[in-house]
């Protein structure tokens, strides 16, 4: 469907004012009526309203309350490394700050936004909130405005019918509205449908196969004879109509792939609903042209390569799988689909594909979540061997609060040991230890360690070493982060290297060398992964050799060469979507600017440097050895430029937006 907005100037004024008066506004209505496009629309035209941001919250994908914070920390960049609750990381995030948060779709999780929008309004006064809901949310102070359907006048001029015009266009671009009876029979068809935009739109996508004519009688039957509303009240029958009308007159396989294809949770690409919805009389070799023809009758959305469901239209498939019997299946399906997916991005982890995976488990996170939910219920073998696999990229990406959710509960669950067991204690372990929890990091660590005695099997000791030399590393401990390391690759490691658990060893091993003090021999050992992770295409072990290159090279007076190695590191971090990784080299790339006396591009950089940190929720931490010299750094670019200059270009830096920042900051020339 598309995204241009028509009419509603009315309740556009009316709104943008309740904001200015009011700290929580909702906009309420039925399904289909447009609030969420309204809530966008006045989104856009307020940002600059608010000094420090306007950020979107999707909650229609959503299906329980448990992941609710999460998706609001992720929507506002928020990617707290703390073990405290999610929540006060929020309220902590947002005091101070004059924000507009858009909460779209509450009505899925409507106690869970009453709780948090609550305490957010609480603990930050400069905070407003607007928020679409079929019903109000309930906060103490929240203003309600109903959203109407679209005007239906008869004169002809309404909003609904300058709708239905613009769809027509798109839909059926040869067809004439302003024929004799044309107007007429859009009038009645837009009366009919009571003005609700996407029952027009789902009408307007018939057009290719139905006349005017025809469309006005049909819709005028259907309404007089459906007397049934149990399921939807009397207020939603021409919404309820039209969406059944569509679904009569798809074809019988689009009609099922429509049913199932209720079973996601986010954007899907063509072959995933090939993996999860063929079978029976849906043949997988037809389902890329069934889904465009979902896309023309405006059942799907597609952006790019991507398909989405509306949620309306969701809940209509989801009411027909039921009806078919299907839900367990496709459940079952779906959940195996994600996690064989992740199977394959763990096999092709240390490959030229491995940005392109990190890709593809960010843009499938609302699945891989409900695949998981659906194991740890089913089949909790499977959900500790898929939890523990996304060691490898949700840590990576800042999802440490769901990391630890899952993982803990499925190393609950009462399965047997094994590699998989082992996995899930590994991963558990990093992201514990990115938390900053290291006392209960190193105890997973030591039992990661026991399991992986017992499996006998080389990755499973490699991955216990790496757990075990993270902690150390980061609680200030190289030596034994090197030791423990150093031998598990001199037992297990092989040449090439076998996998990730390999590559993550020896990037401990080569931090704890500077860590020492041994600068050649880091130097050395970065060299060499740098050369083994270009062999291979990855991205990932290149990125922190390429952060040791920039460190020592700084540390030995080699102020150009640092500050390639770091726009390398910050080029490679970005690929994979790492904000820690992203901090860390704009932290080198500060460093960089500062020695070389370019003391208004290094404020600048770490005015963004600082922004990333504030949104990981530790400010100026990371590796312990570099916390000890960004001092010295700041002393040189302030001595370079005077106080009053860099404090200007700091403070503008981490005023603007962070991936702004990024982008000026990666996008900067660099000096002969």
């Amino acid at each position: 469907m598309t995204t241009t907005f028509v009419g509603r100037e009315s309740e556009l004024d009316t709104v943008k004012t309740a904001l200015t008066q009011r700290r929580c506004v909702t906009l309420t209505g039925g399904g289909g009526v447009g609030k969420s496009r309204l809530a966008l629309r006045v989104a856009e035209q307020v940002r600059g309203q608010y000094a420090d941001g306007v950020w979107w919250i999707d909650l229609s994908n959503l299906y329980d309350d448990r992941l609710f914070t999460a998706t609001v920390c992720d929507a506002v960049d928020l990617l707290d490394h703390n073990p405290r609750a999610p929540v006060e990381a929020l309220c902590e995030w947002l005091s101070g700050r004059q924000v507009l948060l858009v909460f779209d779709c509450c009505e899925r999780v409507l106690a869970s936004c009453l709780l948090l929008v609550s305490e957010l309004l609480a603990a930050a006064p400069q905070l407003t909130v607007l928020a679409t809901s079929r019903q109000a949310i309930g906060v103490r102070i929240e203003h309600r405005i109903e959203v109407a359907p679209l005007s239906v006048d008869e004169d002809g001029g309404s909003d609904a019918v300058r709708l239905f015009r613009e769809r027509c266009a798109t839909a059926a671009p040869a067809l004439s509205l302003d024929a004799p009876g044309s107007a007429e029979a859009v009038s009645a068809i837009c009366r009919r449908l009571e003005g609700i935009p996407l029952a027009v739109e789902l009408a307007c996508a018939r057009l290719r196969e139905s006349s005017l004519t025809e469309i006005a009688e049909r819709l005028g039957s259907r309404l007089d004879t459906l007397v049934d509303e149990t399921v939807w009240p009397r207020r939603h029958r021409a919404l309820r109509t039209a969406i059944g009308w569509s679904h009569e007159l798809c074809s019988p396989p689009e009609r099922l792939l429509w049913a199932r294809l209720s079973v996601f949770r986010g954007p899907l690409e063509a072959d995933d609903a090939q993996s999860v919805c063929a079978g029976g009389p849906l043949d997988e070799d037809d389902i890329p042209w069934l889904l465009e023809r979902l896309v023309d009758q405006s059942v799907l959305q597609q952006v790019g390569t991507r398909y989405r469901m509306l949620d309306t239209l969701c809940e209509y498939g989801a009411m027909w799988l039921a009806e078919l019997g299907e839900e367990n299946a496709l459940a079952r399906r779906h959940a195996a689909h994600f996690a064989a997916m992740l199977g394959e991005a763990e096999a092709g982890w240390l490959s030229d594909r491995q940005v392109a995976w990190y890709a593809r488990i960010a843009a499938t996170h609302a699945d891989v979540r409900a695949a998981l939910d659906h194991l740890i219920e089913a089949d909790p073998e499977a959900a500790v061997e898929m939890a523990g696999r996304t060691g490898l990229f949700w840590p990576c990406c800042g999802h440490l609060h769901e990391s630890r959710d899952y993982l803990e509960r499925v190393l609950a669950l009462d399965t047997s040991p094994g590699p998989s067991r082992t996995r899930a204690l590994w991963a558990l372990g990093i992201t514990l230890t990115l938390q900053g929890d290291h006392g209960t990091a190193l105890r997973i660590g030591e039992e990661c360690t026991e399991a992986a005695a017992q499996d006998g099997t080389p990755q499973s000791v490699l991955f216990a070493a790496h757990t075990l030399g993270l902690t150390h590393l980061m609680a200030g401990r190289p030596q034994i982060a090197y030791d423990v390391c150093d031998h598990a690759l001199i037992t297990h490691g092989t040449s090439p290297p076998s996998g990730a658990p390999q590559l993550c060893c020896m990037v401990i091993r080569t931090f704890a060398h500077s860590a020492l003090g041994r600068l050649s021999e880091a130097y050395e050992a970065a060299i060499a992964l740098r050369r083994l992770s270009v062999r291979y295409g990855e991205h990932w072990a290149r990125s922190y050799a390429f952060h040791q290159l920039a460190f020592i090279d700084l540390l030995q007076g080699r102020a150009h060469d640092a500050e390639r190695h770091a726009r390398d590191m910050l080029a490679s971090k970005h690929n994979l979507n790492d904000n820690l990784g992203i901090a860390l080299a704009l932290d080198l790339l500060t460093g960089a600017n500062a020695v070389q006396g370019n003391g208004i591009a290094a404020a600048r950089t770490s005015g963004t440097g600082n922004t990333f940190w504030r949104m990981l929720g530790h400010p100026n931490h990371g590796t312990p050895e570099l916390s000890e010299v960004r001092d010295q750094w700041e002393l040189q670019a302030r001595k370079a430029v005077g106080d009053d200059a860099y404090d200007r270009a700091f403070r503008t830096a981490l005023n603007d937006d962070a991936e702004q920042g990024l982008a000026s900051v990666m996008h900067g020339p660099l000096p002969s």
